[in-house]
């Protein structure tokens, strides 16, 4: 890595030195970074993902497609899309996700288990990045990655397509006009007239899914799309929790039971014992009866 940073600062002193523009400092200084970055990690370029500044003639849609596995899928995303931002292309993607393969419980004491969960964790990113530094991105990416599962990086040629597209809608624009012109001057009943610019409504649909189509061709031109998916090796997350099966370590012991029956059979005496003085006078009219009961049944 030293000597990576030393070749750096060389090339740099070498174009100040020599006076070169601004716009040639910057190239320069992105080489040097590609090829640091080249030799720290062995990645291989790819021309699929090389734009050829001499070619003028073929317009290509470059995508790329990788999966790899990386040391940590939550760090790896954050360098990633900052990675992006560097490269001045932005995130239309990141679904992080953790897929829980196993979960155990087992009992470490009368109240204690240790939870065990095994899970992987995956994000699946898709990213956009200017044309000219899709091979700078997809180097940067490979500083992340631990085992690359596969890079698959396609050119498109979509060059004809763009010239066709353009030719339909001069085409048909000079269709429309001829009918307009038509309509102004020859159309006198209402059907024909409906009909005619019935007919131009739908040239100038044509037209416009024609121009539509040709800007999100020069979109797709202009930024290249990089689907990448990460993940990393099964992590093991454990944790001592309460041991819920084990309902018998929390009941309260013998004595501690007998001790709450004598308090329970205390606080029914008292209350049998303020109920009877509570109706203290209920008992004394029912004491009276019994007696005049008793009295005259002697008699």
């Amino acid at each position: 890595m030293k000597r990576n940073l030393f070749a750096l600062t060389v090339v740099s002193c070498i174009v100040l030195s020599c006076g070169y523009s601004k716009q040639e400092m910057m190239e320069a200084k992105e080489k040097a970074i590609q090829d640091s970055v080249m030799a720290a990690t062995g990645f291989v370029s790819s021309s699929a993902a090389v734009v050829n500044k001499k070619d003028t003639t073929h317009k290509f849609i470059r995508t790329a497609d990788v999966k790899c596995k990386v040391k940590n899928v939550i760090k790896s995303t954050i360098i990633i899309e900052d990675f992006a931002i560097l490269q001045n292309g932005f995130v239309t993607l990141s679904n992080l996700t953790q897929d829980v393969s196993r979960h155990t419980i087992i009992a470490v004491s009368q109240d204690s288990a240790l939870e065990t969960t095994y899970y992987v964790a995956k994000n699946d990113l898709i990213i956009r990045v200017p044309n000219t530094k899709l091979d700078t991105f997809l180097k940067q990416v490979a500083t992340q990655i631990e085992f690359l599962d596969y890079r698959v990086i396609k050119a498109n040629d979509v060059g004809l397509q763009l010239l066709e597209n353009k030719i339909t809608e001069q085409r048909i624009k000079k269709h429309e006009e001829r009918l307009t012109k038509a309509i102004d001057e020859k159309a006198k009943k209402l059907m024909e007239t409906s009909l005619a610019e019935e007919n131009v409504l739908n040239k100038q649909e044509q037209a416009d899914n024609a121009m539509i189509s040709n800007l999100s061709l020069n979109d797709q031109i202009n930024y290249s799309t990089v689907s990448i998916q990460l993940y990393q090796k099964e992590t093991v997350k454990r944790e001592l929790v309460e041991n819920e099966k084990n309902t018998k370590a929390y009941e309260p012991s013998l004595w501690q039971k007998t001790i709450d029956a004598l308090n329970s059979g205390w606080y029914i005496f008292e209350s049998i014992l303020l109920f009877l003085v509570n109706a203290w006078a209920f008992l004394l009219i029912g004491a009276i009866v019994y007696l005049v009961y008793r009295k005259h049944r002697k008699s």
